[in-house]
């Protein structure tokens, strides 16, 4: 909250020796078509869970939450439109970028450790509605809708192996040479629908066009993935079954931009 008003204050001071306002002007308040682009930092926050302890034995549900930021950058259109008490905003925008975050810590027992879970969001879009209200010099907005995005997820076993003549494969330096043990292993790619909420202050820099700071937090749910897909190995310590085990994987996204808006049109 901090820095929504930070940065609201910040909008108010470049609004103020405007000649525009001077003469009466408002941060973009007439209705019409408008369109931009923004760059900002995205933050990927994801989270597995170990349902069944397979990586970590006897730890069934355990959760390990990992992110990382990276820079975004995309563009939008939108609509205004004039409502008795009330100006709306309908708008669309895609986000691509640095959308990643990993772990390695789903086993903490091991050092190097041999498993990692990866969650990618190749790109994002997000259609929203929100209203809007004059503060002084600033326009101050909220909206909210749907958004979707193509989210890679995986979990990357490493195992020590043998060769042909059984025996163990081992580094120049020592040691075990590990490869990927696909059984342990999963990938997968889909397109994920979730929601988004945002807010954020603008104001007119020059006829027909303004300045944006905003923030928009999404989350898309979570996805259940299967390892161990033969059943070959206990699903969670001694004396456990043998069967397929679940992965939880769920990802969120914090977005911070920096828009510059054109609008067409509008009364």
């Amino acid at each position: 909250m901090m820095k929504i008003t930070m940065l609201v204050a910040a909008l108010a001071l470049l609004a103020h020796d405007d000649p525009a306002r001077a003469q009466g002007g408002t941060a973009d308040a007439d209705e019409g078509m408008y369109a931009g682009v923004f760059v900002g930092a995205g933050r990927t926050d994801g989270r597995v869970v170990d349902v069944d302890g397979f990586s970590y034995s006897n730890h069934p549900g355990r959760p390990v939450d990992y992110d990382d930021v990276g820079f975004v950058g995309g563009a939008l259109v939108g609509r205004k439109l004039q409502l008795p008490g009330a100006l709306l905003r309908f708008e669309v925008d895609g986000a691509f970028g640095g959308m990643s975050a990993l772990t390695d810590r789903i086993d903490p027992r091991f050092d190097p450790p041999d498993e990692t879970v990866e969650s990618t969001l190749r790109g994002v879009v997000t259609a929203r509605a929100g209203v809007e209200h004059q503060v002084g010099p600033a326009t101050l907005f909220v909206a909210a809708g749907l958004a979707a995005a193509r989210i890679d997820n995986a979990l990357t076993d490493l195992d020590a192996y043998r060769d042909a003549n059984g025996e163990w494969v081992l580094l120049p330096g020592g040691g075990a040479a590990q490869r990927i043990d696909p059984d342990d292993s999963f990938r997968a790619s889909s397109i994920e629908v979730g929601w988004v909420v945002g807010a954020g202050a603008e104001t007119a820099l020059s006829e027909g066009w303004t300045l944006r700071l905003d923030g928009s937090y999404l989350d898309f749910g979570r996805n259940t993935y299967a390892a161990n897909h033969s059943g070959n190995d206990r699903c969670c310590g001694t004396g456990s079954p043998r069967r397929p085990v679940s992965y939880r994987v769920g990802s969120k996204l914090g977005i911070v931009r920096v828009a510059l808006i054109h609008r067409f049109g509008g009364r």
